[in-house]
């Protein structure tokens, strides 16, 4: 019989959310993702034009990650930008109720309920989906896909989804491509073969969908720059999110933040930071994929 407790650690997102992570950065290093050399927050913005995206990775739950955020978003709003948000952990289907409670028609209790939050305190995250100006035509924008519809393929493929399940999935749905699928496998640890396609077809449909809701309203909205907040693997070498995002959508112009956390956990479950020379390694390009994104955050815990 197969082993489905990889299920409960990675979906819905491939990370666990079951903790929630209050720590805060000793050291924080942002580098550029090519040369590795020391940049600005302000070098992250400088070239950021309406029209383009900027995929922010993060591990969930984090603080360290989530302040750097804020940081990037307010700096794309003292540059006079028009900045909307995508949230990997909100799902599309749930835009309606997110629109209700970001212009006040819908209170902050029955929103969560609305949407099955859980995982984490709502407040970790609140900042950043208030952060669009509705009054400017800033939005907040779910971009996901049920979490249900992801562990039903992982468990049994997509012939195990029914025809209105189906439908959820994105138009021309497509796997990430062969590098992403690769580094998968190296991080989940499960060998080739079937169930390994569908814990990766399940992946595929995770970034699939937000790259189908990113582009859609990329095209309604050309004036407006979109800031996507995702969990780090999605963000990494250019592949998940912002591959899928190219193959629907050729021209976009996207730039990516890479977090590195520099902690390693150990076999009794206690951590220690990464040590300079293990921090070099994690930050370098890859050979067959590039760099592991446009800009990279070293951040240290206390």
């Amino acid at each position: 019989m197969e082993n489905y407790g990889f299920l409960r650690l990675v979906l819905p997102f491939f990370v666990s959310l079951a903790t929630f992570i209050s720590v805060q950065a000793q050291g924080a290093d942002l580098l550029d993702g090519k040369t590795l050399q020391p940049i600005s927050p302000s070098a992250v913005v400088q070239n950021i034009e309406p029209g383009s995206v900027l995929i922010l990775g993060e591990n969930h739950g984090l603080a360290a990650h989530r302040d750097q955020h804020l940081v990037l978003l307010n700096l794309l709003r003292q540059k006079g930008l028009k900045v909307s948000v995508g949230l990997e952990f909100v799902n599309y289907p749930d835009q309606t109720f997110l629109d209700q409670y970001t212009t006040g028609q819908l209170n902050e209790d029955d929103f969560l309920n609305l949407i099955n939050w859980s995982g984490f305190s709502f407040e970790f995250y609140k900042q950043q989906i208030l952060f669009p100006n509705r009054i400017a035509g800033e939005r907040t924008l779910g971009l996901n896909i049920p979490r249900f519809i992801t562990s039903k393929i992982a468990k049994l493929g997509l012939e195990g989804l029914t025809a209105g399940e189906r439908n959820l999935l994105p138009l021309d749905f497509q796997l990430g491509r062969e590098s992403y699928k690769t580094r998968f496998t190296n991080l989940i640890h499960v060998p080739v073969g079937p169930t390994l396609d569908r814990y990766f077809t399940a992946q595929s449909a995770w970034d699939d969908t937000m790259a189908l809701q990113s582009v859609q309203f990329l095209n309604s909205n050309p004036d407006q720059v979109l800031v996507i907040v995702v969990g780090e693997f999605h963000a990494q070498f250019g592949g998940g999110l912002a591959d899928r995002i190219r193959s629907r959508k050729p021209d976009a112009q996207i730039k990516t933040l890479s977090q590195l956390w520099a902690v390693k956990i150990l076999e009794d479950g206690s951590q220690v930071n990464l040590t300079d020379d293990e921090i070099k390694v994690q930050i370098q390009p890859s050979p067959t994929e590039g760099p592991r994104g446009d800009f990279i955050w070293v951040s240290k815990p206390e």
